[in-house]
């Protein structure tokens, strides 16, 4: 059975893809993803979602990890600086 954040995320990602929207990020702070997603250990994580030939693409990035992004090619971040300027 699937519960309700996981209809609502596959509409959403289904939604983006018919609009044809190139990136979007999904920022899992609470380390409340799947550990297939996001390890063992769980960490925070940021998920840059590429849309490649109609469906995106997910990238995990964490702690000290500089974040790669097709859009923001200029962008010299952190997954842990996005986590931290949070607190």
């Amino acid at each position: 059975m699937r519960t309700y954040a996981q209809v609502t995320k596959n509409r959403t990602t289904e939604a983006h893809e018919e609009m044809g929207i190139p990136e979007y990020w999904i920022a899992d702070y609470a380390a409340l993803g799947a550990r297939k997603f996001i390890g063992n250990p769980k960490q925070p994580t940021i998920f840059v979602c590429e849309l490649v030939d109609g469906e995106y693409q997910m990238t995990p990035f964490q702690g000290n990890a500089a974040i790669s992004s097709s859009i923001f090619s200029q962008l010299n971040l952190t997954a842990q600086q996005i986590f931290d300027a949070a607190n």
